[in-house]
């Protein structure tokens, strides 16, 4: 029951970034020629939100699906680490047309070329997840 509700809640998030047009490319190439502010309204909304739900995890011990308590552990601040991530994560936003978020939002709006750059995420995920402990902190 508790995974239904999670999906659920997911459903539902991926309706409101559609109906926001967050996952409109037309919104994002506004976003950085600075001819409108409704994308960085989104991202500032988001933005609050994730720091209210991260104070909340903290004080409040949280636990997820599995019923272990989340642990927010502090990363390293080094420039390279931040340089390559915002190269990478740039060059994608810029090929694809879209921020990660939406890439699934897009997929259920049909929109099925996202289903290449779904894998491909998917996939760089899972590579990480394999490399991680050999990348320099």
């Amino acid at each position: 029951m508790k995974r239904l509700i999670y999906i659920l809640l997911g459903v539902l998030f991926g309706m409101a970034m559609y109906k926001a047009e967050a996952a409109s490319w037309f919104r994002i190439y506004e976003m950085f020629n600075f001819q409108s502010i409704h994308m960085y309204g989104f991202i500032a909304t988001a933005l609050l939100i994730g720091v209210i739900g991260i104070q909340w995890m903290k004080r409040s011990g949280a636990k997820d699906i599995d019923g272990q308590v989340i642990t927010i552990k502090p990363k390293s601040k080094t420039i390279p680490r931040y340089l390559i991530g915002g190269i990478f994560f740039g060059m994608g936003w810029a090929l694809v047309g879209a921020c990660p978020g939406p890439v699934f939002v897009l997929i259920g709006a049909g929109v099925f070329p996202m289903l290449v750059v779904a894998i491909f995420a998917l996939a760089g995920t899972y590579l990480y997840g394999m490399l991680k402990d050999k990348l320099p902190h």
